[in-house]
């Protein structure tokens, strides 16, 4: 998804780099950041960084995760984002495939959701209004005339506590936050956690769940810009694509879908088959043109984990397969990113540089009643999962 390109700059300032303690998962400090599952040959590596404070002075952690293969997947407690994930190509070489920065501040001025868990109500609400239980809500405007992400300081913008575990599934960040009763205009305490796994499988899982004291909208995701070619310089046209649905979910000019669905065959919106994603992307119209449209997923048993897209980088012969439990997947195509950007490695950030699959339920979802529900209720919990898993092809 996509704030408006007023939104997406920022200038970059020097990182403030800071040495920090090492812990072990059983939470005690130790000088050797390597832990060794007893009794097997598993080994994950994880490492807690101080990143930086933010404008009020509160410390921002940074951990860094790594698999027995040398996958490394780093994550900070402001927003719970993701900032840096390194893949191995077909020649065993490690990239870092995802959009970011490189120290806090830039961060902190604000950016286009990098790697970010967007909420308390990721993607749009219609005129950042609904009723519930027959009571108007207002929420802010942050996107054209539109609520995008949670509002004026979402989720993405909060400093989340943070604690470690190790298990057999592999080397895991919990994320915890409490989001109290009328932040950003929604009702309910809500009471958040958001665990990011990195296994030996080379994949990325992360889990959600959500409890509340109100009834109130959650729709949770992770914000991550892929590029599989990893910091070239090229944009991500030349990706192959699949997106496991057959329907979309067609939207008026401010992107708020119209309430129905319809058949991607025969249509640029068809991905159902490997397809290169600059093919048609001229086409899909729009200012400023590309995609940024949900998918309504074929989901053989609702809410099982099931596979919702599939990326495929030639150069490199990265593959990226991404799984959840969500009824919907927003393709998104960094139309707004223009190069004012600069970000990791110097990139500068060009339009159509990197691409979102965000695992969700669908937009203005709060105000469709046809759409699967986002309201969350007392003595309910909200559980979805994502993952995205690794691998390559030789050619």
């Amino acid at each position: 998804m996509n704030s408006q390109a007023s939104q997406r700059r920022l200038n970059l300032v020097p990182a403030l780099v800071l040495a920090a303690a090492v812990f072990c998962f059983s939470g005690c400090q130790t000088s050797d950041s390597t832990v060794n599952r007893s009794g097997s040959n598993r080994r994950f590596e994880m490492t807690k960084t101080l990143f930086g404070k933010t404008t009020e002075g509160v410390a921002v952690d940074i951990y860094t995760l790594k698999n027995s293969h040398g996958m490394v997947a780093r994550i900070m407690t402001y927003g719970a984002t993701l900032t840096e994930l390194h893949v191995p190509d077909r020649d065993g070489k490690m990239a870092d495939v995802t959009l970011g920065f490189d120290n806090l501040e830039a961060y902190l001025k604000g950016h286009p959701f990098f790697g970010s868990t967007a909420g308390r109500v990721a993607n749009r609400i219609a005129k950042g209004q609904f009723t519930l239980n027959q009571k108007n809500y207002t929420l802010a405007v942050n996107n054209g005339p539109n609520h995008l992400h949670g509002g004026v300081k979402g989720f993405d913008k909060r400093v989340w506590n943070a604690s470690t575990r190790v298990s057999d599934a592999g080397v895991s960040v919990d994320f915890t936050y409490r989001s109290p009763d009328g932040e950003e205009g929604y009702p309910g305490n809500l009471d958040v956690k958001v665990s990011y796994t990195l296994t030996n499988k080379d994949e990325l899982r992360i889990d959600y769940e959500a409890k509340t004291d109100a009834d109130t909208p959650v729709n949770l995701t992770n914000h991550a810009y892929f590029n599989l070619a990893g910091p070239t310089g090229e944009t991500m046209l030349g990706h192959e694509l699949q997106i496991e649905a057959d329907q979309y979910t067609p939207v008026d000019a401010t992107s708020i879908p119209l309430g129905d669905h319809k058949l991607v065959k025969g249509t640029v919106m068809d991905f159902t088959k490997p397809t290169v994603i600059g093919a048609r992307i001229n086409d899909v119209g729009g200012d400023p043109g590309g995609y940024d449209h949900n998918y309504v997923l074929n989901k053989p048993v609702t809410g099982a984990l099931s596979l919702a897209a599939k990326v495929y980088e030639p150069r490199s012969g990265r593959v990226m397969e991404v799984l959840t439990t969500e009824p919907g997947v927003q393709l998104y195509t960094g139309n707004f990113l223009d190069g004012s950007l600069t970000g990791k490695s110097g990139q500068r950030y060009v339009k159509r540089y990197g691409f979102c699959l965000e695992c969700q339920h669908y937009p203005d979802s709060i105000n469709q009643p046809k759409f699967p529900t986002v309201v969350l209720k007392p003595g309910q919990t909200y559980r979805q999962t994502t993952v995205h898993r690794f691998s390559v092809r030789k050619s």
